[in-house]
């Protein structure tokens, strides 16, 4: 595949987080709200791959297919938003506020939980013939994932908290992975690659993402999962979302941004012999025309 070198990859990354917190209200809503819905069916799908089969891993091997299906469909998360807004802002992009960062975030986070939630009500629907019966076996489990990931933290209190938080940052230092890894590549199978892996590698030692949780604590409480819209807020997706927000921007943004992309750090890359060596990054006007579609 193709490879993009990481003195170049940084200007683009920094790129697509500008052209994202400059969309319009109505593009960050519709793009963040199908992202939420096929992440959301991705997590249902592997959920029932692992009930049917048995192998939770099998689950996790197959989840990233609605990760990159959104992304090359050009749909948002949030957590990808948590890297890419952040290294525009450190960027000085003109009309990059702090202010307008944070209002992207809020506008992610709404549209993606509308995408969830909606794809929440109708794996409700479907598991349980239109709530005319019990949940099925696969219901079941969606249930009793809700009840170990609210409750389940709340028996241990502070450490509790704490592996919750810890969790939301490990899984967003490999979320955000797969979100560079696919602007690494230039090829669809490049990017499919570099996405699945670390993607997968979340999934399967879950680890909490938000957005997931958007749709199976929503669809938990639907099929008659033991715990409270309190307990899900409280003791989930508000941790979740800090520690995902801590995850990528410490573990994979900052990192990348320090040591590839600050001016110093692209002249020294520039000025590196070799063929190739100084090449230009792409510029901010072609590039953020280039990624206005670029998922996160």
């Amino acid at each position: 595949m193709s490879y993009v070198k990481p003195a170049e990859l940084v200007p683009t990354l920094v790129d697509a987080g500008a052209s994202k917190v400059l969309l319009s209200t109505r593009d960050t809503l519709v793009r963040s709200t199908m992202g939420g819905a096929i992440l959301a069916i991705a997590a249902a799908f592997a959920v029932t791959v692992t009930v049917t089969t048995g192998h939770a891993v099998l689950g996790a091997v197959l989840f990233p297919v609605g990760f990159i299906m959104l992304y090359l469909l050009g749909y948002d998360l949030l957590t990808g938003m948590f890297v890419l807004g952040p290294l525009a802002w450190l960027d000085k992009r003109p009309g990059v506020t702090l202010r307008a960062v944070l209002r992207n975030w809020g506008l992610v986070f709404v549209g993606n939980f509308l995408g969830a939630f909606a794809v929440a009500v109708m794996m409700a629907i479907v598991v349980t013939y239109g709530f005319d019966t019990p949940p099925n076996e696969v219901g079941q489990a969606i249930g009793h994932i809700g009840e170990g990931r609210t409750v389940g933290y709340a028996e241990h209190g502070a450490s509790g908290m704490l592996t919750l938080f810890v969790r939301g940052m490990l899984c967003n230092w490999m979320v955000s992975m797969g979100v560079v890894g696919a602007m690494i590549a230039k090829d669809v199978p490049g990017k499919a690659i570099a996405m699945w892996m670390p993607i997968m590698l979340f999934f399967f030692m879950s680890f909490e993402h938000s957005i997931v949780n958007m749709f199976l604590f929503p669809s938990g409480l639907l099929l008659g999962g033991e715990f409270t819209v309190m307990d899900y807020l409280v003791w989930n997706e508000i941790p979740t979302v800090l520690g995902n927000l801590v995850g990528g921007l410490v573990l994979t943004g900052l990192p990348l941004y320090l040591t590839h992309g600050r001016p110093k750090a692209r002249r020294a890359a520039a000025d590196l012999p070799g063929p190739g060596a100084g090449d230009a990054a792409p510029t901010s006007a072609t590039s953020s025309k280039e990624l206005v579609g670029e998922p996160v």
